[in-house]
């Protein structure tokens, strides 16, 4: 058997450094007091509240679109990871602005992934979990203050002409003719918006910033659109809908986030995050200490791609079995194929946290895996391409071939507490074709003519031939059983040999699906520089067997990990497997051998 993989050393974490300065900040009472009213809520409601009970607040806000994946993970154990390790409370939040393209149905499946990681949205007993249509009331009468201030304009350009004004990273833009409209005609206008007088994509409303400035998020920005569209939690009550970037930073500000932690493509953001909830506070709108931005390098996984459209393009389309196969990199998919959340934390713990994107290789996620279920998971015996082995003294060796010699073996050999796993053996056996060989090559300690191997946990057998078809293919081999080498008695090393085989008896056999699952890409950047990504598909990605497993997984209760010895790790498929039916997804190897192939 393989070593375990260690698992590797927490990395560097920026993030860390940055709330042990704050909370020292903090603690010598630098900056206003965080009040926080046992809900989210505006300056006033904030104001009436008590001294925050969670030393930071951090949160995860996906947007319910589709379902989470491996890239969604880091993000995850970050903001619950560090809410947990410094007395804070973690926030889970839907962003659920956009309603053509959110469905409760992933709304429920985020909720589940996060959870089998091992995270809660709860703290200090209340329970933290939101949604920015909770909000939508709030933000509305923040862009009507904007617009009473002068932050904000009813803008009616085309789509074309705004693009085309907005210039570019040479090129300052063009105020919009709208723009000198007076705060009273936005304040009209905007209304309209609201009441439905006005069409899909015929007007927005943009914050007053500056439209020559550098930073190309900071002209004008837009912060409404016209969407009559019906929203899975608020249904036709509106029909103008926040921008994701307007409504972020409010979500975050009423929640009382300390530290909003994103990735590095919301860098150039942060100015405008910034300008909003700074003149939202100054408004009277919003409760100080604001929350502050701050961005981390997202972590990339070899041989995956995370993409919403090109993994639902995958579903569509019937190249995977839906959003769950276990060779998808969604978290429900790969949940399925057997990967633990343990094994998922650990990766994500050991690539560090910078400010740098960068590249992870898919074996370090499976070394992961490896270490945590070789301490874990119990031992079994299976056959994955089955060759008869007929043992021919059987009856000469037991007496009769209707007696059946009790064999046992540890469920785990380095947990003894965790029992025996039993089973017996027989005249006739199943074992891997690869070990019989008939004419061996160099180095072979198998099974072949003549030569000797011990059947683990069981007796040393003797080869004496094999049966073939016309064709030539095997169909069966012949073997004696060796007297007095039982496993475990005295005696039993007597006769030496070099080969040991795994083996289930016939009689006893469960008969199981195999679904050996590999890597879907073939390339390790199978999207990068413009790829045609389903050209990299592996066509070796899922092969299905029918075999056979020992009598002790008739019972296995699916999503069960076990490690098949000399295969793999593998885990009872938590669909299809059930009483009647056995199948098991090989989850990982035992050992790394794709850069072999």
């Amino acid at each position: 058997m393989n070593s375990p993989v260690e698992a590797p050393t927490p990395g560097h974490n920026f993030l860390r450094a940055q709330i042990e300065r704050d909370l020292q900040q903090w603690s010598r009472g630098q900056g206003p007091e965080r009040r926080f009213g046992g809900s989210p809520g505006d300056a006033a409601h904030h104001a009436a509240g008590a001294l925050d009970p969670a030393k930071i607040r951090t949160r995860f806000p996906p947007e319910p679109n589709g379902y989470l994946h491996i890239g969604h993970a880091k993000s995850i154990c970050l903001n619950f990871g560090l809410a947990r390790d410094y007395g804070g409370a973690a926030h889970l939040r839907f962003d659920d602005t956009n309603p053509e393209k959110e469905e409760q149905e992933y709304v429920d499946a985020i909720k589940e992934m996060v959870a089998w990681l091992g995270w809660s949205w709860e703290h200090a007993g209340q329970t933290h979990l939101y949604q920015a249509s909770d909000y939508f009331d709030f933000m509305y009468r923040a862009a009507e203050g904007l617009i009473e201030a002068g932050l904000a304009y009813v803008d009616e350009q085309s789509a074309d002409d705004m693009r085309k004004n907005r210039g570019d990273f040479t090129t300052p833009g063009t105020d919009s003719p709208f723009r000198t409209r007076t705060p009273a005609e936005n304040l009209a206008r905007f209304r309209e918006m609201r009441d439905g007088q006005h069409a899909d994509g015929s007007m927005v409303l943009r914050a007053k910033i500056e439209m020559a400035s550098p930073n190309i998020n900071l002209r004008d920005p837009a912060l409404y659109r016209i969407k009559h569209a019906e929203h899975h939690a608020t249904g036709n009550k509106w029909c103008i809908y926040p921008m994701y970037t307007y409504a972020h930073p409010i979500e975050d500000a009423l929640e009382r986030i300390t530290h909003s932690i994103c990735t590095l493509e919301f860098e150039d953001q942060r100015p405008f995050y910034d300008w909003l909830l700074g003149h939202l506070a100054q408004l009277g709108l919003l409760a100080q200490p604001l929350p502050h931005q701050y961005e981390f390098g997202r972590l990339n996984l070899s041989y995956v791609v995370t993409s919403k459209r090109k993994l639902r393009q995958l579903v569509d389309e019937g190249h995977v079995k839906g959003w769950d196969d276990p060779r998808m990199p969604t978290l429900v998919g790969m949940r399925r194929r057997g990967y633990t959340p343990e094994s998922i934390r650990a990766m994500v713990d050991g690539s560090g946290t910078t400010k740098t994107n960068s590249w992870l290789e898919y074996s370090v996620l499976e070394g992961c895996l490896r270490a945590d279920l070789e301490a874990r998971a119990p031992r079994a015996m299976a056959v994955l391409d089955p060759l008869k082995l007929e043992l021919v003294n059987y009856a000469e060796v037991f007496g009769s071939t209707d007696f059946r010699d009790p064999c046992s073996a540890p469920a785990h050999p380095h947990h003894p507490e965790l029992g025996e796993r039993r089973f017996s053996f027989g005249p006739e056996l199943w074992i891997e074709r690869e070990d019989f060989a008939e004419v061996p090559p160099k180095g072979y300690h198998r099974l072949f003519p003549g030569n000797k191997v011990r059947l683990k946990a069981g007796h040393v057998i003797e080869c004496v031939g094999c049966t073939k078809n016309e064709a030539g293919e095997v169909l069966a081999v012949q073997a004696k059983v060796v007297p007095d080498t039982k496993s475990g008695t005295p005696g039993a090393d007597a006769i030496k040999v070099k080969g040991v085989i795994t083996w289930v008896a016939a009689h006893e056999a469960v008969a199981a699906e195999i679904r050996l699952f590999d890597r879907l890409f073939s390339d390790p950047q199978p999207d990068a520089g413009g790829k045609d990504f389903l050209a990299c598909l592996n066509p070796e990605s899922l092969r299905v067997t029918q075999g056979f497993v020992e009598p002790a997984l008739l019972d296995a209760a699916p999503a069960s990990h076990w490690q098949f010895e000399r295969h793999g790790y593998f885990v009872a498929d938590r669909v299809d497997h059930s009483a009647g039916r056995a199948v098991f997804n090989r989850t990982a190897t035992l050992k790394d051998s794709w850069g072999a192939k």
